[in-house]
């Protein structure tokens, strides 16, 4: 058997036992799940018209929908991807990753299922918080089938990015508890960038953190292919950071999982 074909059949049994150990426990990923479910009923419901008044051109409770649905759903991924953190960290102290070292699979499979499970997951829970999103009234009446797959493309790499970082977070922990906690700022970055309110209403001294960080230009271009507002410049940058953070997460993971004694 060829090398290529070892590692997708490898990889593709991994990927079997982490979408298996996720159905068998969904209370972690239903737990993380939550987060942003909650904030978007919470913001919508209770700050919505408020919130929605102090944009750009006015607007209420439905104007302020249409703004924060995709600051949610990089939110959503966020959170999700904090289960692959949880899991690899959880091997990694049991020693099952030890007992992989020992057998004849490729080596790369381990993480590779690890990855791909989150990755699909993620996008699981996007369908999901963006079904509640339309449930309470999100339209995204100006996008076609091309701005759709685009904003589907987006937040699946996004969902790869993090994940990697996830990846690299769960393998320097040294267990379950510690890698939730260290991959916490996955979930508090979206709270500090555009999501909730615009850049330029926030204190002068603080709108450089939230524009100069990964969340802030893919929330921008999700609103542009999903509300046609102006994408200007975030595209490509969004599209760098992505790439960046998985290249980084990449080079992190595999360095750990080869370093690692156990």
């Amino acid at each position: 058997m060829s090398s290529l074909a070892l590692a997708v059949r490898d990889s593709s049994t991994m990927l079997r036992r982490n979408l298996l150990h996720a159905r068998r426990y969904p209370s972690l990923t239903l737990n993380l799940l939550l987060t942003p479910v909650m904030l978007l009923l919470l913001f919508v419901y209770i700050f919505g018209n408020v919130m929605g008044a102090g944009l750009s051109g006015g607007g209420g409770r439905s104007a302020y929908i249409a703004y924060i649905v995709p600051g949610i759903l990089l939110m959503t991924i966020g959170s999700t991807v904090i289960g692959a953190a949880v899991s690899v960290a959880t091997d990694m102290n049991e020693g099952i990753i030890a007992r992989f070292r020992t057998m004849a699979i490729h080596r790369g499979s381990v993480l590779i299922g690890h990855v791909i499970g989150s990755v699909i997951q993620s996008i699981a829970s996007v369908v999901l918080v963006g079904a509640v999103a339309v449930a309470i009234g999100f339209r995204s009446t100006d996008a076609g089938v091309l701005e759709w797959l685009a904003a589907l493309g987006l937040l699946a790499l996004f969902a790869l990015a993090l994940t990697w970082i996830a990846v690299g977070m769960g393998m320097a922990s040294p267990n379950a508890e510690a890698a939730s906690n260290s991959a916490m700022p996955l979930i508090l970055l979206p709270l500090i960038s555009s999501a909730f309110t615009p850049i330029d209403a926030m204190p002068g001294w603080f709108q450089p953190i939230a524009e100069y960080q990964p969340f802030t230009p893919a929330i921008e271009t999700l609103r542009g292919l999903l509300l046609g507002t102006e994408i200007g410049n975030n595209g490509w940058i969004a599209v760098a950071w992505c790439l960046g953070l998985a290249a980084l997460g990449y080079r992190w993971s595999t360095a750990s999982f080869r370093r690692d004694p156990k």
